[in-house]
């Protein structure tokens, strides 16, 4: 097994998903384990389901086909396209819908496979990524209720993803009305009422969440990160997934380019502060593998100093080791670096536990 690899400390990820499956349980609440980050690795959704995770999302219906021979619930939290309905339907249990169109699709490939398809009606409150209009759900959800082929299971909402809205107490008040409504109209109970994802965690036990049965979580399982505020979770790791990198050059040099300036190789104009004549390692590790702007080094007198495709670059001058070409460096990784170097096919995947006694 080469480098760059990443490490996988499963016995500390264990520990994450115990100890928030606990206080969700205590508060009445079930929890969605989020997939995509790890790309559905078999060897993580049997540890979450071995752990009483019984449902889990993934936004691509590839990594879905992976764990077909799981009995575990699996949902589609990306919105079905329509030309993927035939697989949506055959893989997955349950998708995240907000298109009419889209479910009529859905229903007709349900028909085809003679195969009842569940979704969850998303509505849009407040982050504008994807939702039906609060206003349209009432006559969309009854429209919905006469496909054959298509069982509403319940109704959910999104938060901090690309408007950073936070949930609070209103946005919870909000959901639980149009859960009611919708019940009403179509004279049945949501099984799911799925208020958001790891936002939303730091609401539990803090306030009423109501009809909220159902949370969303990935960071805050694999990283033991909340989403709202970015804080660690009490008692959880942050360091479950740790990157490996080689270092294939070190050298002392200027700290501000010289010569003739462009763009860089990604169309930008990077500036850079005079620190003199710095020592500087190159690891064989890039902006293909990674989010590199959310990569921490765990030499804490390492500092990052900017990535191309393919190279790492990184200041090791206040380093208290001796660091010599072929050497490893280690980095703790937040989401955006964890959710691409997972997915690469470029690094290595270590899985770690101690062995049984």
């Amino acid at each position: 097994m080469g480098y760059p690899k990443i490490s996988i400390n499963l016995d500390k990820l264990e520990e994450n998903v115990k100890k928030i499956i606990d206080k969700l349980q205590r508060n009445n609440l079930n929890v969605m384990g989020i997939t995509k980050a790890f790309a559905c690795e078999k060897e993580i959704v049997q540890l979450f389901k071995n752990n009483g995770i019984n449902m889990v999302g993934d936004s691509r219906i590839l990594n879905l086909k992976k764990i077909e021979d799981f009995d575990i619930e699996k949902v589609l939290i990306r919105i079905p396209m329509i030309s993927s309905v035939e697989d949506v339907v055959k893989y997955s249990t349950i998708s995240l819908n907000s298109e009419l169109k889209t479910i009529e699709a859905l229903n007709e490939a349900g028909k085809k496979q003679n195969k009842i398809h569940g979704i969850i009606l998303m509505v849009e409150l407040g982050d504008l990524r994807e939702g039906f209009l609060p206003e349209e759900l009432e006559e969309v959800a009854l429209k919905i209720s006469k496909l054959d082929y298509i069982k509403i299971r319940g109704i959910g909402t999104n938060f901090s993803c690309i408007g950073g809205i936070i949930p609070d107490i209103n946005k919870i008040n909000q959901l639980t009305q149009l859960t009611e409504t919708i019940e009403k109209k179509l004279n049945m109970k949501m099984e799911i009422v799925s208020g958001g994802n790891s936002s939303s965690y730091h609401l539990i036990g803090e306030v009423p969440l109501k009809r909220i049965n159902n949370i969303r979580m990935g960071e805050g399982i694999l990283l033991g990160r909340e989403t709202a505020f970015g804080e660690n979770i009490e008692g959880c790791h942050e360091d479950s997934f740790i990157l490996q990198g080689e270092i294939v050059e070190i050298k002392n040099k200027k700290t501000v380019p010289y010569g003739k300036k462009g763009m860089d190789a990604f169309g930008k104009k990077p500036e850079f502060k005079d620190r003199g004549i710095r020592k500087r390692a190159i690891l064989a590790i890039g902006k293909q593998d990674f989010d590199c702007d959310s990569l921490y080094p765990l030499d804490k007198g390492a500092e990052i100093i900017g990535a191309s495709s393919d190279h790492l670059v990184v200041d090791i001058s206040d380093s208290d080791k001796e660091y010599e070409i072929g050497d490893i460096m280690e980095f703790q990784m937040g989401y955006g670096a964890l959710l691409r170097g997972m997915t690469s096919i470029y690094i290595d995947k270590e899985f770690k536990k101690k062995k049984a006694k």
